[in-house]
């Protein structure tokens, strides 16, 4: 198994019950396909580089999660549908 990072920015305009069940759906997309959730890190809202949706805030997360090869690219075909994610990235983590 690898480690990988998931990061999610949710629309910040959202009330918090229905982000946080954003951020369980993620969660268990990664649990769906096989992969195990270590760690999710909630960096509270933060300005956004530049205007997405007409929004310049989000919320910003990032999962840490064991999975095989294969679940990123599962993972990230999910979560590119969802509603209230602006932007998204799954990367490996390097084992340092």
């Amino acid at each position: 198994m690898n480690k990988y990072e998931l990061a999610l920015v949710v629309n910040a305009k959202i009330e918090e019950d229905v982000r946080l069940a954003t951020v369980d759906k993620a969660k268990g997309y990664i649990e769906r396909h096989g992969g195990t959730v270590t760690e999710v890190e909630d960096q509270g809202k933060k300005r956004l580089a530049y205007e997405i949706q007409k929004m310049n805030e989000g919320y910003y997360y990032f999962i840490q999660f064991d999975a095989e090869p294969e679940v990123p690219a599962k993972l990230e075909k999910n979560v590119r549908i969802m509603d209230n994610v602006l932007r998204f990235l799954c990367v490996r983590k390097d084992e340092a």
